[in-house]
């Protein structure tokens, strides 16, 4: 099954650079160009595409209108590909799975394409053999984008020793400080990727490099212990994982 993509943009070279990224990946398949919102609209109703590449600035409706025009349970994943970063605040709080800032390169082209598909596999119930748009050996993850109290925060990811989830919300602690971001633990998931980061509970993310030790508690369950003394439960629903901390 491949990832049904769709690409919007009013311009035609960025259009152009965006089809030949895709079309060089085995599990994406593009179902259509628009060159504005209105044709976005209509495409994504007619079509359903799984994911969706949308620049921000375009005749006719914006990429931002693009999505509030459409029912949360009908957008695809969302990839914003722009030249704006001013836009990015408003883009995640419409869920956007990743932000592009053109220009941008093929590696950074494929962290976005992994994380779409990682959202689709997850969120959308895609099957576990769906495609995934860079292979094993793919590039870690660097940095990632946070809200924090109405601004952007650019983290590196081995700044982020653990995330807890607190309802819609997340705290990211940090090295000796912690943030609050705007977004749930499941989106952040998908955002950091499984390269970097684990899920060890239903309430905690954490940095595999600051996993320290796996102790044997009670009951044949398991507890993580972190480099900063941080004790957390390894959920038995996760217990699988472990040979994952291992390698």
């Amino acid at each position: 099954m491949k990832l049904r993509t769709l690409i919007v943009d009013d311009e035609f070279l960025a259009r152009e650079r965006l089809r030949g990224f895709l079309e060089a990946e085995p599990g994406v398949e593009i179902v259509a160009e628009c060159a504005n919102g209105n044709e976005a609209v209509d495409s994504i109703r007619r079509l359903t595409p799984d994911l969706l590449f949308l620049d921000v600035e375009m005749p006719g409706r914006n990429g931002l209108q693009v999505l509030m025009d459409l029912p949360e349970n009908q957008r695809p994943a969302i990839i914003f590909a722009t030249a704006h970063e001013r836009f990015a605040i408003d883009a995640f709080d419409l869920s956007a799975v990743d932000y592009l800032l053109k220009p941008f390169d093929r590696d950074r082209f494929r962290q976005a394409l992994r994380r779409a598909a990682d959202f689709l596999q997850r969120s959308r119930g895609l099957s576990a053999d769906a495609p995934r748009a860079a292979p094993d050996g793919a590039t870690r993850i660097e940095r990632i984008t946070v809200k924090a109290d109405g601004r952007l925060v650019f983290l590196r990811s081995d700044e982020i020793v653990r995330v807890e989830a607190a309802d819609n919300y997340a705290i990211l602690h940090l090295s000796g400080s912690r943030l609050m971001v705007r977004e749930t633990l499941a989106a952040l998931e998908v955002r950091l990727g499984g390269i970097n980061f684990a899920r060890v509970n239903r309430s905690a993310l954490v940095h595999r490099d600051q996993i320290r030790e796996i102790q044997p508690a009670l009951h044949g369950d398991y507890t993580v212990v972190l480099r900063d003394g941080t004790k957390l439960p390894l959920s038995r629903s996760l217990r699988g994982q472990l040979d994952q901390f291992l390698t």
